[in-house]
């Protein structure tokens, strides 16, 4: 199907309230939180470092993650002028070359912010930076694969937020029970970008991009997204266990057996229900990311 847009629409400049649009605040929560969870897992008291933890927190989720939207926005105008024709790009509101300035703009400021948090934030940011880029850009073009794509994102979502966390406020690397517990929950995030995948389902058949719906279909994509999401949180369980932390490991258990109930709602009609699970599962799922965040808060290093 041939689809035709203007990109360069009437207007030069964009408007304000398209800019903010484009970088999609409600986005920003996912690596703000595990940015947190690091925090909370280095056992560094909170008022001994305030800026380290507000300019992480704003690097993490407005800056990078607002650069990452407004990167995928630009290298996917085609894809999204078949799926959500109302966005900024494809919709004229963002005009022109306006969306790769904007994220190349985005990119710069978040280099800078990230090198006022010593090497470990500057190491961080520079590789979440240039996963964005790789995700959404051609030649590269992770997006393409079901398999790498989310797990990139989740990994940078996730992993990378917390990983940078417990570092900029430990001033060195973090200790192996924290890089586990962040993995595991990374590559859990995997579930959820595939469920993320669901709504632009007819463009991404359409232009190539073999996500995991595309390439599995909506029913099996489902299902091995609730195992992806759920069988790290096992490992996570036993992690504490082994660690003396039932009552965590307790409390965990309970929030999956929550997703469990939601996945089983999710499964009774995957396409539909996804953005429900997304609301559901998925804030039951972060909320298990801060409970281990505090078990490993006492752990003070290697169990």
């Amino acid at each position: 199907m041939s689809v035709t847009y203007d990109i360069h629409a009437a207007r030069r400049v964009p408007r304000p309230r398209a800019m903010l649009t484009l970088i999609k605040p409600i986005t920003w929560f996912p690596p703000i939180w595990a940015y947190l969870c690091g925090v909370i897992a280095s056992g560094v008291p909170l008022g001994s470092a305030p800026w380290a933890v507000l300019t992480g927190m704003v690097l993490a989720g407005p800056v990078v993650c607002g650069m990452s939207q407004a990167a995928n926005d630009w290298c996917d105008r085609h894809v999204d002028a078949i799926n959500e024709p109302q966005r900024p790009i494809p919709s004229g509101s963002i005009p022109g070359r306006w969306g790769l300035w904007i994220a190349l703009a985005m990119s710069a400021l978040a280099l800078a912010l990230g090198a006022t948090l010593g090497p470990w934030g500057f190491g961080a940011t520079v590789f979440g930076v240039l996963a964005a880029w790789a995700y959404s850009a051609e030649p590269v073009r992770l997006k393409k694969s079901g398999i790498w794509g989310p797990g990139l994102v989740g990994l940078c979502y996730e992993g990378l937020p917390w990983f940078t966390g417990v570092a900029v406020l430990s001033a060195g690397a973090p200790p192996m029970p924290a890089v586990i517990v962040a993995l595991l929950y990374a590559l859990g995030a995997h579930g959820i970008m595939t469920l993320n995948d669901f709504k632009a389902l007819e463009g991404d058949r359409q232009t190539g991009v073999n996500s995991l719906p595309v390439t599995l279909g909506p029913d099996r994509a489902a299902r091995v997204a609730c195992w992806v999401m759920g069988l790290p949180q096992l490992a996570v369980i036993a992690l504490l266990l082994s660690w003396g932390r039932p009552y965590h490991a307790l409390a965990i258990t309970a929030l999956l057996a929550a997703q469990i109930w939601a996945m089983r709602v999710l499964l009774t009609d995957p396409k539909g229900r996804a953005p429900w699970y997304n609301a559901t599962g998925v804030t039951l799922y972060v909320s298990g990311m801060m409970v281990a965040a505090f078990a490993l808060r006492t752990l003070g290093g290697m169990p």
